[in-house]
């Protein structure tokens, strides 16, 4: 790893009290905690993972920290993003974060970044730190990052969390090492993996991702232990099981040679507007009017029975999208619906407007509720939860 100085070299009296327990360790010992605090890190995202990684870098004592987010922070990301607090929402989380680890460590030097990573500005940034951490929850952002870090030869180390697993590795060690390309070729068409808003997590899962990956960055920096280098770590959270995979670089990869439109390549550009064009829709404040004129319809949610008993519009009947897309669920909503017309909503009206989609293929009109549950709890009903 390269060895960047920060600041003075050397540790002050206060700094060998505060790192007392690494200097104990003969792995990590006075030359290991030098090298932290000559060594820059870049975590691109201070959410779920960015959260345990930035704490724990900063009270290792890593010498320089960047901070890429240019999101706010919300009441939803406290039940995992541990690094922000209430007095948080509606701030910035890079400067959240920022405030987090300088209270945590002032030896420590934060840089934030309080943008969006893109291809017009990734290069630029990661090229001034020795690794980055992928922090990320989409899948234009983990190409772009592991992209940029192949380009300039930086080593990534990947994280990523759904429900109650998760998965670890280390990429672009070196030349010879696996990119985050060779795990995932081709990006999965959209809306085949739920995003933690749709799909949910529990939030210890991005705590335990992020404290590996940070572990994984400690031993870089240090040069000790055995990385996740061509290996893909994998967690069971429910049964607490861990999985070990090789992973190598596909013979058949194309090299990178520079950054793309990653929205196109992943195929998420104009999403949503392609889903309004598909599906006809209506507000929630349309819907609203039709349920408080008394009209004769079908209400149909299509979350799972879990989010229902968190949140729930009166007088929705509960189909999930898996009942529908399996074509286990057609009868009974011919049966319920008969002559009445269908809505469907979901949480934020990208299930729904898959089930509007199923439902047609099979002559059963159905007309999807624009921005869902969520939208209802924002402009109709305060009293219904937000998850």
């Amino acid at each position: 790893m390269p060895n960047h100085d920060v600041g003075h070299p050397e540790l002050s009296d206060e700094e060998r009290s505060r790192y007392a327990r690494h200097l104990a360790l003969p792995e990590v010992g006075l030359e290991g905690q030098l090298r932290l605090k000559r060594a820059s890190v870049l975590c691109v995202g201070s959410g779920g993972l960015g959260s345990p990684l930035l704490l724990y870098l900063a009270a290792a004592g890593v010498g320089r920290i960047g901070i890429v987010d240019f999101d706010r922070v919300e009441a939803s990301n406290l039940q995992r993003q541990v690094i922000h607090g209430s007095a948080s929402i509606g701030h910035s989380k890079t400067r959240s974060a920022a405030a987090r680890v300088r209270d945590l460590n002032p030896h420590v030097q934060v840089e934030e970044h309080d943008i969006m990573l893109c291809a017009d500005n990734a290069l630029d940034i990661v090229r001034a730190y020795d690794l980055v951490c992928d922090g990320t929850d989409n899948f234009p952002s983990r190409y772009l990052v592991n992209d940029a870090c192949a380009l300039l030869g930086k080593p990534c180390i990947y994280g990523s969390v759904q429900g109650f697993s998760g998965q670890v590795s280390v990429f672009n060690r070196t030349v010879e090492s696996p990119n985050y390309r060779d795990l995932v070729p081709e990006p999965p068409p959209p809306g085949l993996v739920p995003s933690c808003a749709a799909g949910g997590v529990v939030g210890v899962m991005p705590g335990l991702i992020g404290l590996i990956q940070a572990t994984e960055v400690i031993k870089l920096i240090t040069g000790i232990g055995d990385p996740l280098d061509g290996r893909l770590l994998l967690v069971d959270g429910l049964a607490m099981r861990f999985r070990e995979l090789r992973l190598a670089p596909a013979p058949s990869r194309q090299p990178i040679t520079g950054l793309i439109d990653y929205q196109a390549f992943c195929g998420t550009t104009g999403v949503a507007f392609a889903q309004e064009e598909q599906v006809e829709s209506i507000s929630v404040q349309e819907l609203k009017a039709l349920l408080d004129s008394g009209a004769d319809l079908l209400l149909i949610d299509v979350r799972n029975q879990a989010e229902v008993e968190v949140a729930a519009i009166p007088g929705a009947e509960l189909f999930p999208l898996a009942t529908i897309e399996s074509g286990e669920a057609f009868g009974a909503i011919r049966e319920r619906a008969g002559d009445r017309p269908i809505y469907v909503h979901c949480k934020l009206g990208g299930r729904s407007a898959k089930a509007v989609t199923a439902l047609s293929q099979q002559g059963i009109v159905a007309i999807n509720v624009d921005g869902g549950i969520d939208a209802w709890s924002q402009q109709i009903d305060p009293a219904v939860p937000r998850y």
